[in-house]
């Protein structure tokens, strides 16, 4: 029975600007670590080859090093690898493919599917029909020659093409590079294995989806997966197994808060997550001096815990209670200033009188703090 390992979507070169610089390196890291689980996992599965639907490679200018790690870290799986440009790194009279061949960094065992057509990969009676990009942006579908293609007898057809699924998926997602919804059908595929949509997803029973290995932005589509593809023979139903791949796992929390509650269900789910976490947060509402404080301190173990943690708190007013204040000891001026602050953050200069509260708070807990020592 051929089985194949489907992935997609690398994006290998990719930086991660937005992150601290020790976290970039490691969000990169994990990419290049992901072509290693996948062959490793071809291995573990005894697949017969490797089929990668489009953007290996982040961009056109990526680095000779980057080139030459991508293709190291295949060396795992010893088994054919069929390699589709996509919109990001696509078939150009000069391109990262051309480049890479000039380096020799190409191994033997990795087919490189920069012409449309059919790669008969003949022991394991493949015929992978390939439609790659020529250029970043097309508005035709390529995957339509594929009805004109001839394979041999007794090989299993297997389509692999990047581009959007024609009125399939969300509206947000790129229109151009097209595809027929019935490709599958209309071209007597037995399974179609595409790349374009980050996030594994399933179009009907032969056409899949498998999403990046590795997530890399703040999305929930399913995304850190690869899939096996079995399939018994020319005109069965394809057999799909989803496969978790990716290291990382990207949260994306917006929460409003309101009262005590909220604050301690926000950290409880916090603490639920593991150490492999990104998480990007966003606080609106209020918190009394006393939330703050056990706020900051949950986000500072939380910083060292995860991967990556970053906290927009500018729409999370203070609300100090009259016990905060009792327990600042903020009476006479003080206390004034403490009410006149709280007051301000209705207006134009919120944001300020926030931080101003913020650190007038901080100011009298450890003078408090000193007193009692």
């Amino acid at each position: 029975m051929p089985k194949f390992l489907h992935t997609a979507d690398w994006q290998m070169g990719r930086a991660f600007t937005r992150f601290e610089t020790e976290d970039g390196a490691a969000l990169v890291e994990a990419r290049f670590e992901a072509i290693e689980t996948l062959a490793r996992l071809a291995n573990e599965h005894h697949c017969d080859a490797v089929l990668v639907a489009g953007d290996v490679f982040d961009a056109q200018t990526v680095s000779d090093r980057t080139i030459r790690r991508v293709f190291n870290a295949t060396k795992g799986f010893a088994g054919p690898w069929v390699m589709l440009p996509g919109n990001h790194d696509a078939a150009l009279a000069e391109s990262v493919w051309t480049r890479a061949q000039r380096l020799g960094a190409v191994p033997e065992n990795v087919h490189l599917a920069l012409q449309p057509g059919v790669i008969d990969l003949e022991p394991e009676r493949l015929s992978i029909l390939c439609a790659p990009l020529t250029q970043r942006h097309t508005y035709g579908d390529l995957t339509e020659l594929f009805s004109g293609y001839e394979t041999p007898e007794r090989f299993i057809r297997i389509g692999l093409a990047h581009g959007s699924v024609q009125g399939l998926l969300p509206d947000e997602i790129d229109s151009t590079n097209p595809i027929a919804p019935n490709r599958a059908e209309a071209s007597r595929l037995d399974y179609l294995a595409l790349g374009d949509w980050h996030g594994t997803k399933q179009i009907d029973e032969r056409t899949w989806y498998s999403g990046t290995p590795e997530p890399e932005r703040f999305r929930n589509n399913e995304a850190g997966n690869a899939l096996i593809v079995e399939v018994s023979g020319p005109g069965a139903t394809p057999s799909v197994t989803r496969l978790p791949t990716g290291r990382y796992q990207w949260h994306q929390w917006r929460e409003t808060l309101a009262v005590h509650s909220d604050l301690e269900q926000l950290l409880e789910r916090l603490n639920s997550l593991p150490e492999s976490a990104v998480v990007d947060l966003r606080l609106d509402g209020s918190v009394t001096l006393a939330g703050e404080e056990t706020l900051l301190k949950a986000l500072s173990v939380a910083e060292a815990r995860f991967r990556s943690l970053r906290c927009e708190r500018s729409g999370l007013q203070l609300a100090p209670t009259d016990e905060d204040i009792a327990a600042l000891k903020a009476d006479g001026y003080v206390g004034e200033v403490v009410e006149s602050l709280r007051e301000q953050q209705e207006g134009a200069q919120d944001e300020v009188a926030r931080d101003a509260l913020a650190i007038l708070a901080g100011l009298l807990r450890e003078r408090e703090q000193e007193a009692a020592q």
